[in-house]
């Protein structure tokens, strides 16, 4: 069971994380906060497994929070934001996950598959790991698919995009497409952030083949790769989009 704290000075937002952890199991709430001061005295003693932090909050905001927490014992993090000033310096800070309210049910459960699969990791190394080294041991690494009476392995590293396709998925690996029987909400879970995003609904994409970004009116984003392909970036994946790729580009 992974113990969970929830940290928001909405009482609103609060609820409706935990109303939606009491839907799935596996996750307890053990704590909700209303500001960081609080939540930052609290936590070390608590020591819960995973955060649901709001990053704009009234006197310590939830970066200066997870920052405040010691390194050793600081907790996974999903963060929570309403804006699009993305929070990319979180990346050092445990964070799996970027979530923009009001949060898609489906984002949210991929942000559950991370922590669940980075959680036996963390706990096996005794509690502490960046969250880019917890999840990549966790991240699918092949594809096993199946072609006519053939079983083909195809790596994650040669995987372009993903799109869904109803209840399945189709990989774009060069010239090559192969249909896989998982939705594409299990598969951005279980993919390293480090290489995919998940951008719309309806696609993942592995970060080094976008060339081009440009933002839209409505907060979404025109996304060129670098085969010519156009795609529509949706605002509820920009926060941790934008996020990765900054952590993917060396400092000026």
């Amino acid at each position: 069971m992974m113990r969970v704290a929830v940290i928001d000075d909405e009482p609103l937002a609060r609820l409706a994380v935990t109303a939606r952890l009491a839907r799935r199991t596996g996750f307890c709430v053990v704590a909700e906060y209303g500001d960081g001061a609080s939540a930052a005295s609290a936590l070390p003693a608590l020591q819960p497994d995973l955060l649901f932090v709001d990053v704009d909050m009234p006197g310590k905001s939830g970066l200066e929070l997870l920052a405040a927490l010691p390194p050793a014992t600081r907790p996974m993090a999903v963060l929570l934001t309403a804006y699009d000033n993305f929070a990319i310096q979180a990346f050092g800070l445990d964070v799996l996950d970027y979530l923009l309210k009001p949060v898609d049910e489906e984002r949210f459960d991929e942000a559950l598959e991370r922590a669940r699969r980075a959680f036996p990791y963390r706990r096996a190394q005794g509690g502490h790991a960046t969250a880019a080294p917890a999840l990549a041991p966790l991240a699918l690494r092949t594809f096993t698919v199946r072609v006519g009476t053939r079983t083909v392995l195809v790596g994650a590293a040669d995987v372009e995009r993903i799109e869904a396709d109803g209840d399945y998925a189709t990989l774009y690996a060069g010239d090559k497409t192969y249909l896989v029987r998982e939705r594409l909400a299990t598969l951005a879970g279980r993919l390293d952030p480090r290489q995919f995003q998940r951008v719309h609904r309806s696609c993942i994409v592995r970060l080094d083949m976008i060339a081009e970004l440009r933002a839209l009116t409505n907060r979404d984003a025109l996304l060129r790769l670098r085969d010519g392909s156009l795609l529509r970036a949706s605002r509820t994946y920009m926060p941790a989009l934008m996020a990765a790729l900054a952590a993917e580009s060396p400092p000026p």
